[in-house]
């Protein structure tokens, strides 16, 4: 069997809505009422899952949101998956314009993590997309293809490259999906009504009823581990060293500096 080379491979099937972002299937046409897109629908989804979360994006939701009836949306988005595509690929909008400078390969790498974390921060509903592979919307390469460029004249393999790309990628949505999902519990709490102390009668002063919002890390460790079983565990807990403590963000950028510390070595070895 002929191995097969760029521009001669014959067009394979795309999974539904990478097709229409791909311009394999043409976007419905206008309807006869205006206002209704394919771009409309994706902003209004977008909007819903800003303001409620992934789980709050439904057809009928986003047709509500727009003023049409739900079967009025599938001449334009054929399912809720392909809508997730299609949100998917808005979330990265602007990446084929971006421009990440900096005086070498480390300062624009960072930059590059930073931009992908920040755009988590805005859509904290990326972190609860099912990802069975890496996207391959024309924005998400856009931006693959930017952070790659980051790593031009270090002497790493483009296979290299694209291994620190992932790896870089996966520890950043890891992070964004463990604040993303830190920030939904506080909320969820606070609408409970647990933001506060309980104010019943029978509670102890400065007591949560059962149910309240999570404690930290450190506070649950002094819960639960002796110094005897767990001894690591249990220095950590008792004897956190504030001077050291970091902030979410400052947590995050440490783990970045760790990883491009890693490209530096890799890149040292290539040389």
């Amino acid at each position: 069997m002929a191995e097969e080379t760029p521009g001669q491979a014959a067009p394979r099937p795309l999974p539904p809505g990478l097709d229409l972002l791909w311009g394999r299937r043409e976007r419905g046409r206008r309807g006869p009422r205006p206002g209704l897109s394919a771009e409309a629908i994706v902003n209004a989804a977008v909007r819903l899952a800003d303001a409620e979360g992934l789980e709050a994006v439904s057809m009928a939701k986003v047709a509500a949101e727009l003023g049409f009836t739900t079967m009025s949306l599938y001449r334009y988005v054929a399912s809720k998956e392909e809508l997730l595509q299609l949100m998917w690929n808005a979330s990265a909008v602007g990446a084929e314009e971006l421009v990440i400078e900096g005086p070498d390969w480390r300062t624009q790498l960072r930059a590059w993590a930073v931009i992908q974390r920040d755009m988590l921060d805005r859509h904290p509903w990326i972190t609860q997309m099912p990802m069975a592979a890496p996207p391959v919307a024309p924005n998400s390469l856009h931006f693959v293809e930017r952070g790659l460029g980051t790593l031009d004249g270090t002497g790493l393999s483009d296979l290299d490259k694209l291994r620190i790309i992932g790896l870089l990628s996966s520890y950043t949505l890891s992070e964004g999906r463990m604040a993303a999902d830190a920030m939904r519990a506080a909320k969820a709490a606070m609408e409970a009504g647990f933001a506060a102390p309980a104010a019943s009668a029978d509670a102890d002063a400065g007591q949560l009823p059962a149910g309240g919002p999570p404690d930290s890390f450190e506070a649950l460790l002094r819960e639960l581990v002796d110094e005897k079983t767990y001894p690591h565990l249990y220095r950590i807990a008792w004897d956190p060293a504030p001077d050291e403590q970091l902030t979410e963000r400052e947590q995050f950028l440490w783990g970045v500096e760790t990883i491009l510390d890693g490209v530096q070595a890799l890149i040292e070895r290539a040389g």
